[in-house]
This record gives structure tokens, C-alpha cells and sequence, in this order.
């Protein structure tokens, strides 16, 4: 399968699941809103979400897929088992020490780290401590899963380990209908949904070790040891873990300077679910693909090959977030309200939110290429580059935080987290460029500039059709909005997608050949299962 395809299993399969986070968070808004109770939920969750980042997503997509992939094309299925048996026996013991001292010590953490600024004496605080200690383990769990990804996706098997989060989606929808359903109160209903957080987690795993067993490669716990494979994997995952979780210290920043207004978590929150759609489905395909597949053709010490993948990788990220960065930007009122605007999620909230999305909204393509740019460094098991530049971004994002915060409100918060992306989008490309590790081909670079020739075609379009029915977008029947804005997002997408295959920034030709091919490799039998 061609490098396009990969992408589009990866991309379809988050696709999926941020489809049934909008329903999930559809539910949440519809009977929380941005309470109390929204906002302790949302804040708790971003605890286990960032050490999961840091200790499990962060270092093992950036650290343990290349050291794993050289055991596996060195030593076989054999040497690359012993060295994942160590790491998995380190990695659960460190997991199982932190999650009991982080749950013991929750309140304290709680009052420094994850809401600052939340009234100790308050119930809100309360709600955010039982709920923080509830969904912990789900820390544990998705850090195994992160590094059973690793493993699957260093076989060229992504379906699985990408599915696999719809499964959180699904539990808490499921806890939520009940809550619902059962006339549960606002506090009971974020008790079980932080119940059944930590399902899923559990859950998620048990279907990552049915796809290593599956593949053949199952493995089992030993005596936890830092042996020297380990000890290269802990001096590379450290920095990595810290570049890895910088989209998540970014938020818990802006959660903190955001916890001094009512609500304000819980707003930024469901705008990011939004700028989480275009991003998930584009920028974490490519990182789950990029990498593993730039890490065999540096070690084949195929140069050509891995400008390749990089120039295509720049090409298809930007393709797919430049036009949701503009419809951002246009229509962000419309698209929450559309998604959120019911029950206890009022006009008002709608009117807050879409100034967070829009400032999301001009830092995706900066997300995107950062996903590009970050896999040449890891590849080539450079992790203290990335991280020094990650260090500017968290200065730049708390730097901005606070001066805009005051003047603007939480709109000063998005503008800050992009405002950061783009630093550390630049600071990548520019090292990488300076280096002689990556120069755009001058065709990707004639096709980026027909890509933004488009998405200024498309804007335009989508400007005026804003104009024309903005008014009934926000406040026409359901049934005429959902027809109205998804029947200006098929046109617009229609002009887009022709504006750009006309102008030849994408070949028909070579696009389908891309989704279609299979190398010999991955024709048979059991490739085709994911």
C-alpha cells in the first residue's frame, strides 16, 4: 500500500472516533454545559491526558519505534521481543509507582498543577479531585497501549492501534446515556463518566494485545531490569516524552491561567474538539506513518526515499488542514452551534467559543508541520533538538497567556497556543533545512503554492455563502442548518478539490495509484486484515 493509503487508513480510522467524540461532546454539552461539573471533568481529564503524552504517546512514537525497528531488522522477531519484554517491565513499574503517589496526593496536585486557580473550600475543587483520581489508571493502561502501537505500527499494522480509541468514545457515551437515562445529578453523571474513562482504557488494551498476539509476537513480564537497550531507550524517550507532550502542557497552561473564569475550561475545551478533527485525522497520521516508514529508509540508507516521504508527507498534511484552517476562520459560529448549541450550551457559550476556534484555527497548519518536521529528527534519534524547540513554544505559550489573557479573555489563550505552534514549526523546518536533512523538492514547493491558490479560490466561496446565509445558519430549524452549512461544505470542498486537481497540484493519476499499491510485502493473507 502507497504512502497516501496509509495515511488514509490511519486518517478514516481517527475520523471515526472524532465523529463520536462530537456526539460524545454533543451529550456533555447538551446536559453540563460549561458548569461546575463540565469544567472539574475536563480538568481532571487533562491530568492523566498529559503524563500520557509525556510518559507513554511522546517517548514511545518517537523513541521506541526507531530502536525497535533497528532490533527487528537486526536481530528478528526474537532479539525485538526481548528488548520489548524490558521496556514493558520498566515501563509498568514506573507507571504503577506514579499512579499511587498521584492518586494519594491528588489534592495537592490539583491545587498546583491541574486548576490553580479553583477555590480549595469550593465543590468544584472536590469534584476535580475524585474525578482526577478515578480516571488515573487510565494513565497506565493507554501507556501500554501506546507502546503495543509502537509495536504494531513498526509491522506496517496501523488499523488497530488507530481504532482503538473509539472505544473511549463509545464507553462514555454509553456511560452517559445511562446517567441520562437514569435521572442521575450533574455530579453523579461526571462520576460516571470518569468511570468510564478508565473502562476504556482497560478496554483499549485488552484489543492492542489481541493485535500483537495476532501478529505473532506476543510477549510477557520479567523482572524489571535497566539493561543497556533500556537505559539508550530512557536517554532517548526523556526528551522525546517532554517534545511529545508539548500540545498537552500547552493546554494545561492555558487550563490554569483559565480556571480563574467560570467555565472557560470547559469552552476551550469544545473548541477543541472541533480544531481536534482536521488535526487528528491529518496531523496523527502522518506522525503515526511518517516515522516508522522514515526510520527503514534512513536505515537502508535510502536518502531518496526518505525526501520522498517527507516531501509527500508536507504536501498531503497541508492539502486537507489549509481549507479547515479557512473554514475555521469564516464559519466558526455556525460549525459549534450546529455541533453544541442545546440545552444547557446557550448562545452565549457558542459566541465564546467560536473566538477560541478561530485562533485554533490559523495554528492547525503550524500542528501539521510540526508532525512533518519532528519524524526527521526522531528518525535519525536526534530527541534533544526537538525538545529544546518545545521549550521555546511552552516560554512563548505562557509568555502570551498572560498578556492577552487579562485584556481578551480565553480568546488570548488560543491565540498564545498558535502563536506557538508556528515558532516551533519554524524552528524545525529551519534546523532541518540548515542541516541539509530536509530542502522541499521545487515541485512540492509549486504544488504548496497551488495548494494555498486554492484554499484562497475556496475562501472566497465560503465567504460568500456565509454572508448570504450566515443568519440561518445560526438560527434556521435544524434540519435547514444541518442542510445549509453541510451543503456549503460539499460545494466548497468541490471547488477546492477541482481547483486543485485542475491546477495539477495534485496528480489524479498518481494519487490512485498511491491508495491502490501494495508492495509485495503486505500482499497476502493477514497484511490485509488491518
Amino acid at each position: 500500500m502507497g504512502l497516501f493509503g496509509k495515511f488514509s487508513i490511519v486518517g478514516m480510522a481517527t475520523l471515526a472516533s472524532r465523529f463520536l467524540g462530537f456526539f460524545r461532546e454533543a451529550i456533555i454539552a447538551a446536559v453540563l454545559g460549561a458548569g461546575p461539573v463540565a469544567d472539574a471533568f475536563y480538568a481532571a481529564f487533562r491530568f492523566p491526558n498529559l503524563f500520557r503524552r509525556l510518559f507513554a504517546e511522546g517517548a514511545f512514537n518517537s523513541a521506541f519505534i526507531p530502536l525497535f525497528a533497528k532490533e527487528l531488522e537486526g536481530g528478528g522477531k526474537q532479539a525485538a521481543r526481548e528488548f520489548c519484554e524490558q521496556v514493558l517491565s520498566v515501563l509498568l513499574c514506573v507507571l504503577l509507582v506514579l499512579s499511587a503517589l498521584a492518586m494519594i496526593f491528588m489534592p495537592f496536585l490539583v491545587d498546583t498543577i491541574i486548576a490553580a486557580r479553583f477555590d480549595p473550600a469550593s465543590e468544584k475543587f472536590e469534584i476535580t479531585t475524585l474525578l482526577a483520581r478515578i480516571m488515573f489508571p487510565y494513565l497506565t493502561a493507554m501507556s501500554l497501549v501506546a507502546m503495543l502501537s509502537g509495536v504494531l505500527n513498526s509491522f506496517r499494522r496501523y488499523f488497530i492501534a488507530a481504532i482503538a480509541p473509539t472505544l473511549l468514545n463509545i464507553v462514555v457515551i454509553g456511560g452517559l446515556l445511562i446517567a441520562l437515562y437514569s435521572g442521575m445529578d450533574n455530579r453523579q453523571t461526571g462520576i460516571m463518566m470518569a468511570w468510564s474513562v478508565t473502562v476504556s482504557g482497560v478496554l483499549q488494551l485488552c484489543l492492542l494485545i489481541y493485535g500483537v498476539h495476532r501478529e505473532g509476537f506476543a510477549v510477557s513480564l520479567r523482572a524489571p531490569a535497566l539493561t543497556k537497550p533500556v537505559k539508550r531507550l530512557l536517554v532517548l524517550a526523556i526528551p522525546a516524552a517532554i517534545t511529545g507532550g508539548i500540545t498537552q502542557i500547552n493546554l494545561l497552561v492555558g487550563q490554569n491561567i483559565a480556571s480563574a473564569q467560570d467555565g472557560a475550561i470547559a469552552i476551550i475545551n469544545y473548541a477543541d474538539r472541533l480544531f481536534q478533527l482536521p488535526l487528528g485525522v491529518v496531523a496523527v497520521a502522518i506522525t503515526v506513518v511518517l516515522l516508522p516508514e522514515l526510520s527503514r529508509a534512513l536505515k537502508a540508507d535510502d536518502l531518496t526515499e526518505a525526501a520522498k516521504l517527507q516531501n509527500k508527507s508536507l504536501e498531503f498534511g497541508l492539502l486537507l488542514t489549509l481549507p479547515a484552517a479557512v473554514a475555521f476562520a469564516i464559519m466558526p459560529e455556525a460549525l459549534l452551534a450546529l455541533v453544541f448549541e442545546r440545552g444547557a450550551f446557550t448562545r452565549q457559550t457558542t459566541i465564546e467559543a467560536s473566538a477560541v476556534l478561530l485562533h485554533f484555527g490559523w495554528g492547525l497548519p503550524a500542528a501539521t508541520l510540526i508532525s512533518t518536521f519532528r519524524p526527521g529528527f526522531y528518525a535519525r534519534e536526534d530527541m534533544k533538538t526537538p525538545m529544546w524547540f518545545a521549550a521555546a513554544n511552552v516560554c512563548t505559550n505562557i509568555a502570551v497567556s498572560l498578556t492577552l489573557f487579562p485584556i481578551i479573555g480565553i480568546a488570548g489563550i488560543a491565540i498564545a497556543t498558535s502563536v506557538a505552534q508556528w515558532l516551533n514549526a519554524i524552528l524545525l523546518g529551519a534546523t532541518l533545512w540548515w542541516r541539509g536533512l530536509f530542502v522541499p523538492s521545487g515541485q512540492t514547493l509549486r504544488n504548496l503554492a497551488l495548494i494555498i491558490f486554492a484554499n484562497v479560490v475556496m475562501a472566497l466561496v465560503l465567504w460568500l455563502a456565509v454572508r448570504q446565509f450566515g443568519s440561518t445558519m445560526l438560527d434556521g430549524g435544524l434540519l435547514i442548518r444541518i442542510v445549509l452549512i453541510f451543503g456549503t461544505i460539499v460545494v466548497c470542498a468541490g471547488v477546492y478539490f477541482s481547483t486543485v486537481l485542475a491546477t495539477g497540484a495534485v496528480d489524479r493519476d498518481l494519487l490512485v495509484r498511491s491508495l491502490r499499491r501494495k508492495p509485495r510485502s503486505e500482499a497476502s493473507g493477514k497484511d490485509n486484515l488491518d
